[in-house]
């Protein structure tokens, strides 16, 4: 367990753990990108620290959230804002910064940084610019919340924050509904049973889901179910804190021959239209829409 510690008096390259302190070594010039806890303030790395003590300055979000986290393990390294809000004009002191030989490290609120947010724009600069950037692994949201969710882990796609509007947010969930991996999501709390809703309507109510909560905090909870199911658990629900929403891989479509496929559509087609047979065989099968309605057109066709 760590306490919050006093900066350590002389030497800056410092840090405090469990009521000790330690020095770190220095660091070559390089833009760091130093992963923090989010939420767990135990989940920092010692090389985290070691990162942070040695750099010349600390690039973070808000150096309100971040200066918690020096007080806490006793660092006295300058904090400097570094957004999306300002980032045209702190990018080049960071790049003298750099060009002047020293050390500099770039954090987030929590976790790792450039996940859903535009940090990639620096790090593409200080490649441009001939500097070394180099990765500091710690605590990410999407990955604590995929080892725990029981879902399949082989093959997965971080989508971030879906589009707030209805349209543009319904439109990329359609994209994202057929892509055989498990699907990543960050939200909002007050958004979070909206969603959940489109996702059921657009994703397929009966797939696999998990929403992660306050992950690595006192409240950490994991709500597991169909996407239906969870739709209906948290359409009336006050939801607080940091959630991660993680959707199962759709199930693998039965494989059809051609002989099946046109038995499936002969048998539909007597009993409804070309459009109305399409769409039921297609939900069925799995197989493109606009595939199955093109040769039960054929086979109208060939009837009549």
């Amino acid at each position: 367990m760590t306490t919050d510690l006093p900066a350590p008096s002389g030497d800056k390259n410092r840090y405090g753990l469990s009521e000790h302190v330690f020095s770190a070594p220095n660091l070559e010039p390089a833009l760091y990108i130093v992963s923090t806890p989010i939420g767990n303030l135990g989940d920092i790395t010692v090389r985290a620290l070691e990162t942070l003590a040695a750099s010349s300055v600390i690039a973070c979000e808000d150096t309100r959230v971040t200066s918690t986290l020096t007080q806490k393990f006793g660092l006295k390294t300058p904090l400097m804002p570094y957004h999306e809000h300002n980032a045209d004009k702190q990018r080049p002191k960071i790049m003298d910064t750099l060009d002047s030989g020293k050390a500099v490290a770039l954090v987030s609120d929590a976790g790792t940084p450039l996940v859903s947010d535009p940090g990639y724009r620096l790090v593409r600069d200080v490649v441009a610019a001939g500097h070394k950037v180099v990765p500091i692994p710690g605590a990410s949201a999407p990955l604590s919340g995929l080892v725990a969710a029981g879902l399949p882990s082989d093959t997965v796609l971080f989508a971030g924050f879906l589009p707030q509007k209805g349209g543009p947010k319904s439109r990329r969930l359609e994209e994202l509904a057929k892509i055989p991996a498990t699907l990543i999501f960050f939200e909002s709390p007050h958004r979070t049973g909206a969603t959940l809703q489109l996702m059921a309507a657009s994703l397929g109510d009966g797939r696999e889901a998990v929403v992660a909560r306050e992950l690595t905090k006192r409240f950490e909870t994991f709500e597991r179910g169909t996407l239906g199911e969870l739709a209906a658990r948290f359409q009336e629900l006050t939801v607080k804190g940091e959630i991660v929403i993680l959707v199962g891989p759709p199930e693998e479509a039965p494989e059809e021959d051609a002989a099946d496929l046109d038995a499936l559509l002969s048998k539909a087609l007597v009993e409804m239209p070309v459009s109305a047979a399409a769409k039921k065989v297609a939900k069925a099968t799995g197989l493109e829409r606009s595939d199955v309605y093109k040769r039960a057109l054929e086979l109208k066709g060939a009837g009549n």
